[in-house]
């Protein structure tokens, strides 16, 4: 007997993110390196750039387009040759509220 079980559908992502177009300054391996961040969402963002030397731990400060530049703590969650996907540890309320108002207008 074949047995037929329904596929779940994709994983959807927690907080969407939007196409960002800015440098961000991040600070790894003892140096500062700036890189361009691809993509934003309120638990991370994406780089591109020369990752080579860089730690699973960065200081991250963001200049968030109009507003405040958000400094915090991250974690490389993805990597590869170009690029990097980073996860913030934790935005105060003044910085998650720059995001929020980054983000807003550009959500589908």
């Amino acid at each position: 007997m074949i047995e037929i079980t329904a596929q779940s559908p994709l994983p959807t992502r927690f907080h969407p993110r939007v196409d960002a177009g800015f440098m961000v300054k991040l600070f790894t391996g003892g140096r500062s390196v700036l890189a361009k961040a691809t993509d934003l969402s309120m638990a991370g963002l994406k780089l591109v750039g020369d990752f080579a030397a860089a730690d699973d731990r960065l200081t991250l400060c963001i200049p968030l387009p109009g507003d405040r530049e958000v400094v915090t703590q991250a974690t490389v969650r993805r990597r590869n040759e170009e690029s990097i996907s980073v996860e913030f540890d934790q935005l105060d309320w003044d910085d998650m509220f720059a995001v929020a108002r980054y983000l807003h207008p550009r959500l589908p």
